[in-house]
């Protein structure tokens, strides 16, 4: 898999010291201790029966630029959590994603994170608080992705995980307001979440997390993720089958876009119009 823009697949792994080495990083490795000494229920799980055998696909997405912000050595560290536990994952770097616009659709970075959204099984949002709510940077990537191309929903019945950052006291804004993301992009979020509270605090001069519970609290929520993420994957395509949708393909074959049934709608209000006319 390659990038839209022709650059090599180390761009999404930038969360490894070694592009070739899952779960490296900079400085002390603390995950893989605590993964060989307490995950290895969690790294070696599978549920019953289990159709998907390949190690959970995984989309890792942070809220800022600056080559060391927080919520970026946060989705690091949660990266390679995940991949000491088995999981495939990708970083995606927003610097160079345009703000929202439907005319440049086609932008390198809109393509780029749209593949590895259809990529992905299950997302993982690290994001700060800016002025006690979501940063713009984080939000403007959750917009560029569509809730549904075509007749396709990429986020539809996909497990998430949710996290923030926070430069003061300890806050809950940005994590509710993720929940409130994954619904409306028709996602699973799992129960567990994590507010790391005085960030600058939390993190150590080689972006690695410092001991302390909360850094326990970001293995808690990665720990629990890794185990519903096998098994959401697993039932999300029943768990997502509706009467309705089954029905529109029943009658036409596929599902229609938006903007196929409103012309349909507005089709039908203009026949009945000059059927009217005509009586």
């Amino acid at each position: 898999m390659t990038a839209a823009n022709g650059t090599p697949e180390a761009n999404w792994l930038s969360h490894r010291s070694n592009p070739e080495t899952p779960a490296s990083g900079p400085g002390e490795d603390w995950v893989t201790p605590i993964v060989d000494e307490y995950l290895q229920e969690a790294r070696d799980f599978r549920p019953a029966g289990a159709v998907h055998t390949h190690p959970p696909r995984i989309l890792v997405l942070y809220g800022t630029l600056r080559p060391k912000g927080f919520s970026k050595l946060l989705a690091f560290e949660c990266a390679r959590i995940l991949e000491a536990l088995g999981a495939e994952v990708r970083t995606f770097d927003p610097l160079g994603l345009p703000v929202r616009d439907p005319e440049i659709q086609e932008h390198s970075k809109v393509v780029e994170l749209r593949q590895l959204v259809y990529w992905s099984e299950a997302h993982v949002w690290a994001a700060s608080e800016l002025h006690g709510n979501l940063c713009g940077t984080f939000k403007n990537q959750i917009d560029w992705i569509p809730l549904n191309s075509g007749s396709v929903r990429p986020t539809q019945g996909k497990a998430v995980a949710v996290l923030q950052v926070c430069g003061g006291s300890q806050s809950f804004n940005v994590v509710n307001t993720l929940r409130l993301l994954a619904r409306w992009m028709r996602m699973a979020c799992v129960v567990n979440q994590s507010s790391v509270q005085k960030a600058w605090k939390e993190f150590d001069d080689d972006g690695r997390m410092k001991e302390s519970s909360m850094r326990e609290r970001v293995v808690d929520v990665m720990e629990e993720f890794i185990k519903f993420a096998r098994i959401n994957r697993e039932y999300s395509d029943l768990l997502t089958s509706r009467y309705s949708e089954r029905k529109e393909k029943e009658e036409k074959g596929r599902l229609l876009t938006q903007a196929e049934k409103e012309t349909a709608k507005d089709a039908a209000l203009e026949n009945a119009k000059k059927e009217k006319a005509n009586e």
